[in-house]
């Protein structure tokens, strides 16, 4: 495993996403390695889920999304060295954040942690240049609300 490796598996701590992130190597010639938007299309999904289980309050299910996006961007800066270190890991106060407010089944520090981890993500697009892709906390349990579609006023 590469020292970027090691370091994006440690700067998203915890036992789950430190697995998942020993299992991805450098993928050869011969492997299927996952299109960058097919991991960012699990992500966002992830990111919805982890919403609609924190707003039922079914904090397991709630812990077990947040282990999963957290794999998810693990796994898309290991396969893409294009992604910035620095992009994913200033994510990781608000993933904290996120995995505390569960730990203390507290809804609205959940709320405020999610909202914080979506404006991350937003921060990430718009450095890579992709300012047209704005995530959202979801308004409601219809596929992909959290993801504004309308264009962005330019300012």
């Amino acid at each position: 495993m590469t020292l970027r490796a090691w370091m994006l598996a440690l700067a998203l701590t915890g036992a789950a996403t430190a697995v998942v992130a020993q299992d991805l190597k450098s993928p050869s010639a011969d492997q299927y390695v996952p299109r960058l938007g097919d991991i960012m299309s699990a992500a966002q999904a992830r990111h919805q889920k982890l919403w609609l289980a924190g707003k039922a309050q079914n904090w397991e299910l709630t812990a077990f999304e947040l282990r999963q996006l957290k794999a998810s961007l693990v796994e898309a800066a290991l396969l893409y060295s294009g992604i910035p270190i620095s992009n994913v890991t200033t994510l990781e106060p608000s993933l904290q954040s996120t995995s505390d407010a569960i730990a203390a089944k507290d809804g609205r520090k959940f709320a405020k942690a999610v909202g914080d981890l979506t404006e991350g993500c937003n921060a990430c697009h718009r450095s890579m240049g992709r300012s047209f892709v704005v995530i959202r906390v979801p308004s409601d349990a219809q596929p992909f609300a959290n993801q504004q579609f309308a264009p962005q006023a330019k300012p």
